[in-house]
């Protein structure tokens, strides 16, 4: 059975249509969740695979979340035992930091239903090759990420250019939030932290527009999501090659 190690930073951020697309496909789960245990030491070296996902805190705040060092610490060991590593929103931030990218602020928040674009890279990459021209899809993000030296831009959107890359064939990196189901959404537009972020946003960005905007592009979300997340749960079965990581 394989072993998947989830790093997690708060409670509303999980695995969502991940969960059961890795246990349908016999993979033993362990999280770490670092809002609960923010000194913990994962072994990343007993797993087959991470999966890093998303929280609302920022790198730059790395004196108040000391944790995300360690995290930095162990998708470098991840990425260099060529295991496949996956993160989300912060979690690809944080891969984008283990390969020596800047990760900043974004020009403008991105919270709600945004086009997201392939690039040429995308459309031939295995995980991207399913997205049809622009595709709606889910965001929640403040920050951004800096492509990795050797790293391919997969994806960008108009205010954001880098929404996507890859690393070697095994690690992807994913602003975007494929992962959602329209109950996840709910649960996140009625969670404090994201109650406040709105309340300080202006008009064009609310609660209601995200309601009324769900409906029209949830179901081919999840389509996308279960072929994109699907064919990364296929690198498991295929042949491991050790990326060369950048130098700072």
């Amino acid at each position: 059975m394989k072993r998947l190690l989830v790093f997690q930073h708060v409670p509303h951020e999980i695995l969502g249509k991940l969960d059961p697309l890795l246990k349908n496909a016999g993979f033993r789960i362990r999280y770490v969740n670092f809002g609960r245990t923010p000194d913990a030491q994962p072994e990343v070296d007993k797993y087959d695979g991470l999966i890093v996902l998303g929280g609302p805190m920022c790198i730059s705040q790395r004196e108040s979340y000391p944790h995300l060092l360690t995290e930095i610490d162990a998708i470098t060991d991840a990425i260099n035992s060529g295991m496949p590593v996956l993160g989300i929103c912060l979690g690809a931030q944080l891969i984008a930091a283990a390969l020596h990218a800047r990760v900043h602020r974004n020009p403008v928040k991105e919270i709600g239903w945004y086009d997201v674009m392939p690039t040429a890279d995308g459309l031939k990459d295995p995980l991207f090759g399913f997205f049809q021209g622009t595709e709606k899809i889910f965001q929640w993000h403040g920050d951004t990420f800096e492509i990795p030296h050797g790293a391919v831009r997969l994806a960008g959107s108009r205010d954001c250019p880098n929404q996507a890359f890859r690393f070697g064939d095994r690690v992807y990196g994913l602003q975007f939030h494929l992962e959602v189901d329209a109950a996840l959404i709910n649960r996140w537009l009625k969670t404090p932290v994201h109650v406040n972020e709105l309340k300080d946003l202006g008009p064009a960005i609310s609660a209601d527009t995200i309601v009324a905007d769900t409906p029209l592009y949830i179901d081919r979300s999840m389509a996308l999501g279960d072929q994109l997340f699907g064919e990364f749960i296929r690198l498991f079965s295929t042949r491991q090659r050790r990326p060369s990581l950048p130098s700072r």
